[in-house]
């Protein structure tokens, strides 16, 4: 069924890059549900896998010493949504992997496989760029801290180093990004289920104590160029503003500046570039709810 050269399993971090160290053209499979499919599709035909399934270090959400939430790089989408540090912390990320696929797939699939495909369609992608996430990688020569937009060099290209045996051990968000931040994500596909994002947008806002300011304020987007990203312009209408119907209008209105999707037969560049403009303006809307403001 399956066209693959050799199938090596990891039972440790230490074992998977002394695997990736000795099979550098290799490809890392955890759940299997891109790899497996783009296999089968003979996009992958004759490779060596190198299996981390098992690595159960890699799995699980903790606070850690830097108060960091820290999320194993196996931690499935749907250990994410029901986890209760992120149910606290940073909701809006669990809302936004509940929507990839169907229930066997997000049971499987691991926020390290989502992002490490490097697609800018990937669910995660968009909401954790907005919330600037870290990517942590384990190689030869120990651990690789870089911002997730780093992470990501082009389309469909991460930053994993072969010769250096890396593989990515968790995602990090940072205690500055989660602290008092309410966020909302909107994903705009023709299915509810089973449907790859036309376009994913993810906004988060940090309200003044007396909730009459946007103390900080971020929106990146799946699907708006090559790689997930962020959007400069809008941002800084955000900041430092009063959350206002006329400030959601301007902000909408920014992110234009910035985004450069591309045409498909999913949807042409117009249309993308219309419909970011209304999903900035809902997701910024229904943020300042969450955190408490309300619009002028």
């Amino acid at each position: 069924m399956y066209d693959m050269k050799a199938l090596y399993e990891a039972g440790s971090v230490e074992e998977a890059i002394a695997l990736r160290l000795a099979h550098p053209e290799a490809q890392i499979i955890a759940g299997g549900s891109d790899v497996l499919v783009q296999m089968r599709e003979g996009k992958r035909a004759g490779k060596e896998l190198i299996s981390i399934y098992g690595i159960d270090a890699l799995r699980g959400v903790t606070i850690d010493e830097e108060e960091n939430i820290r999320i194993g790089s196996l931690t499935s989408f749907s250990h994410i949504t029901k986890d209760p540090i992120i149910q606290r912390y940073c909701n809006v990320l669990g809302q936004a992997v509940d929507q990839v696929g169907s229930p066997q797939i997000r049971n499987i699939g691991t926020i390290g496989g989502n992002t490490c495909n490097g697609v800018t369609s990937a669910d995660s992608a968009s909401t954790l760029h907005a919330w600037e996430a870290i990517v942590e990688l384990t190689g030869k020569n120990g651990v690789r801290r870089l911002p997730i937009h780093d992470f990501y060099i082009k389309a469909g290209t991460v930053d994993i180093r072969a010769e250096e045996g890396e593989i990515q051990t968790a995602i990090l968000i940072p205690k500055a990004s989660y602290e008092n931040c309410y966020g909302h994500y909107i994903k705009y596909g023709l299915r509810n289920a089973m449907e790859i994002a036309t376009l994913g947008c993810s906004v988060n806002v940090r309200l003044s104590p007396d909730k009459s300011t946007i103390e900080r304020c971020r929106i990146a987007y799946g699907v708006a160029g090559p790689v997930p990203m962020r959007v400069p312009t809008a941002e800084a209408v955000a900041n430092g503003a009063k959350p206002t119907e006329a400030l959601v209008e301007a902000f909408g209105n920014a992110v234009i500046e910035d985004i450069n999707p591309r045409d498909s037969w999913r949807a042409s560049k117009a249309f993308r570039q219309h419909i970011a403009v209304e999903m900035a303006k809902r997701a910024l809307r229904e943020s300042i709810i969450l955190a408490g403001g309300e619009l002028a």
